[in-house]
């Protein structure tokens, strides 16, 4: 297995994972708090592994230029612009319907770096790119619009439209990452996607702390005082944030970012496994065509 498919995989588990965690924090602190958290505890994590990484296998840290701290503070902003408005998605009754249209992130990114990078694709993975974010659509919009007309109109709600620019901002986000990782000149791609996460998440924490502290102040507190809970959340998303920049530095944002729909696939067996929730129908079709757009994408590599 390519490594490159390999940390997207893990990534995507590790999401599904702190997405988890996280969660549960919202119960005990407001949004922008919860999100400050991901990134303050990320730091220390993302140094670790960095650290772990040059006592194991050697090598040096590159000299960031102007242009990698400008790639990397855009991609860090993308990525809060996008978190918020798929927060927003959630507050217009529309978790389903925002959660399915910031998926196309995949398809969204394909274009974008068609249209910015020059990077096209084979027309197999075309239809890989497609057929893993439908499979996702479909999955989280079966049972909740009977048609595709319904599908249409619920495009144009406010819901679905937070969720399509979260999509847009998260596909930014990958292409400015990819950018910052290619803008260091190191021969070891890790070790370059490990130095820019430790930046990006320092950029985030700067940010989104520095707004918390200025418009509510009051949760600055919940933040480290829920530190046992709120460090596994930042180690997890710095380990998956790891293996996700790893992902963008080897290969195209839009191949990464379709392979990494199987999140949805760990989500469902995660519901069946330790939920013992069952999987109906549309919960089937939506994963083999998940997986077989998975697969289409691998093929036409």
């Amino acid at each position: 297995m390519q490594l490159w498919v390999a940390t997207t995989i893990i990534a995507a588990l590790l999401q599904t994972w702190r997405t988890a965690l996280q969660q549960k924090l919202r119960g005990q602190m407001s949004v922008n708090a919860a999100a400050v958290v991901r990134y303050l505890y990320g730091v220390p994590m993302g140094l670790l592994l960095a650290g772990l990484y040059l006592l194991i296998f050697g090598g040096t840290l590159s000299a960031p230029t102007p242009m990698f701290f400008l790639y990397a503070a855009l991609g860090g902003l993308g990525q809060i612009i996008g978190t918020n408005l798929l927060i927003m998605s959630f507050a217009h009754r529309g978790f389903a319907v925002g959660t399915a249209y910031a998926k196309t992130e995949a398809v969204q990114a394909a274009f974008l770096a068609l249209l910015l990078l020059g990077e096209n694709f084979s027309p197999l993975a075309w239809v890989g790119i497609a057929a893993s974010v439908g499979g996702t659509l479909y999955l989280s919009l079966a049972g909740r619009v009977g048609s595709l007309g319904e599908m249409f109109r619920a495009t144009v709600q406010p819901a679905a439209l937070c969720g399509l620019g979260a999509g847009f901002a998260f596909a930014l986000c990958a292409l400015a990452i990819r950018a910052a990782t290619h803008e260091l000149q190191g021969p070891d791609v890790v070790l370059r996607a490990l130095e820019t996460l430790v930046v990006i998440n320092v950029m985030q924490t700067i940010m989104q702390g520095g707004w918390l502290v200025l418009r509510e102040p009051a949760s600055v507190r919940a933040v480290f005082s829920t530190w046992r809970s709120s460090a596994q959340v930042g180690a997890l998303s710095a380990c998956g944030s790891a293996c996700w920049f790893t992902g963008f530095a080897l290969a195209p944002v839009a191949l990464v970012r379709a392979i990494g729909q199987v999140e949805i696939l760990f989500t469902l067996l995660f519901s069946k496994f330790f939920l013992k929730e069952e999987m109906n129908r549309s919960d089937i079709i939506g994963t083999l065509a998940v997986v077989a757009g998975v697969v289409l994408v691998l093929i036409g590599r």
